[in-house]
């Protein structure tokens, strides 16, 4: 045979031979909608950055995934429902993503048909439990749902409550998908648990005063106000409570605190802040808060642990585990056999950053591992008790 060929189908081999690792070698592109400048929007900025930073460190440090660069796609939906399910159909059609990551409940819901039509999985920010209401099809949460925290917080109200008679809780919220997603797990759960609600106010995210609704929860004998509101009204909320007199120990979810809140809380938040945050704190001294730490020293982002960015990360984090499972199983990376892939978690370990995810065809709800924390006017977390499971496993309270 003539040497030339010889280099041709030595070329040819070479070529197929390498066929797996160009399949893999594309760029993965993630979608990112976004509240970067609405109300709330230094949490949707430092989920950006957290996110951010964690594929930047993926595609600088740990070379991209299986020899692919991960590139973010972000788009600023300024809070409103229409400007997001405006970034999820483009992410679909023009930039043919590999991955989304939505923001707030409404914007999450709205979004939900499109993702399912296009069958991109997807991570909502807000973990509203009405997002996995079916069909679950590609939208993935990656933390226990805000059921999850009505149960966490009122299981720990039982705990520390004194008295025979049931303690009575009244809920204060915003009148939107998110404030609302509070409501009925709360009540369905305090039902069976011997606790009175007391009282539900609502009010829309634009209000600058609460004086009436504090004054109404007051009024019902309100013994512990459970908030599902962003940070900046959690403020209007505690000034308008020393207006009247009013000190009950305040409960929110996991998205009660940001940057912001930490400066304008000064003098306010003092010792009555309480809430249920399901993740990893640097005094865990766990590999994922070592990672966490690593990347603000890396990129200067942060200073300091902030439960926003903390998230970003998280999400980052599964993401990236969703393509490494899709490259180790299918051998291609793509909507499709990330999909796959994710649906296969099982107990998959973050280093303590989150609780074990697990995934399965009929329930993308991550995890269902909560712990009440006190916030502290310098912005770090005080654990109060152990990680449990609400509604099962007991609570052990620090003291």
């Amino acid at each position: 045979m003539h040497t030339k060929g010889k280099k041709s189908i030595v070329a040819v081999l070479a070529f197929v031979l390498l066929l797996p690792t160009m399949a893999l070698a594309k760029t993965i592109k993630v979608g990112a909608a976004i509240n970067m400048t609405g109300p709330a929007s230094t949490w949707g900025q430092f989920h950006a950055k957290g996110q951010q930073d964690y594929f930047r460190y993926v595609n600088e440090v740990k070379g991209g995934v299986a020899g692919s660069k991960v590139e973010m796609i972000l788009v600023d939906t300024a809070y409103k429902v229409p400007e997001a399910v405006a970034a999820v159909r483009k992410f679909a059609v023009q930039d043919n993503v590999d991955m989304i990551a939505t923001w707030g409940a409404g914007e999450g819901l709205a979004a939900k048909p499109i993702i399912q039509k296009y069958q991109i999985p997807t991570i909502n920010y807000s973990t509203s439990w009405e997002i996995l209401e079916p069909p679950i099809a590609y939208m993935y949460l990656p933390f226990g749902s805000y059921r999850m925290d009505c149960e966490a917080v009122l299981d720990y109200i039982r705990a520390i409550h004194k008295g025979k008679e049931a303690p009575k809780v009244g809920l204060l919220t915003y009148n939107n998908a998110y404030g609302l997603s509070i409501h009925k797990p709360s009540r369905e759960y305090a039902a069976k648990q011997n606790i009175n609600i007391v009282a539900i106010e609502e009010f829309p995210p634009k209000t600058v005063d609460l004086t009436t609704e504090l004054l109404r929860l007051q009024k019902a004998g309100a013994e512990y106000v459970f908030m599902q509101m962003l940070p900046a009204a959690i403020i209007t909320a505690f000034r308008s409570a020393d207006r009247i007199g009013y000190d009950p120990p305040f409960f929110g979810t996991w998205t009660s605190t940001d940057p912001d809140f930490i400066k304008m809380g000064q003098g306010l938040i003092r010792d009555r802040l309480r809430m249920q945050f399901p993740g990893g704190l640097p005094s865990d001294n766990t590999p994922g808060m070592k990672l966490l730490q690593d990347l603000w020293k890396r990129y200067k982002t942060v200073e300091k642990f902030d439960a926003s960015y903390w998230e970003g990360v998280a999400v980052g984090m599964i993401m990236e585990r969703a393509m490494i499972r899709a490259a180790e199983q299918s051998k291609v990376i793509n909507r499709e056999t990330i999909n796959r892939a994710m649906e296969s978690f099982r107990q998959e370990d973050f280093g303590g950053l989150i609780p074990p995810v697990t995934y399965t065809a009929t329930d993308h709800g991550a995890s269902f591992q909560a712990r009440i924390v006190q916030v502290k006017e310098d912005g770090s977390y005080k654990p109060l008790t152990n990680f449990y499971t609400p509604g099962k496993a007991k609570i052990q309270l620090i003291k």
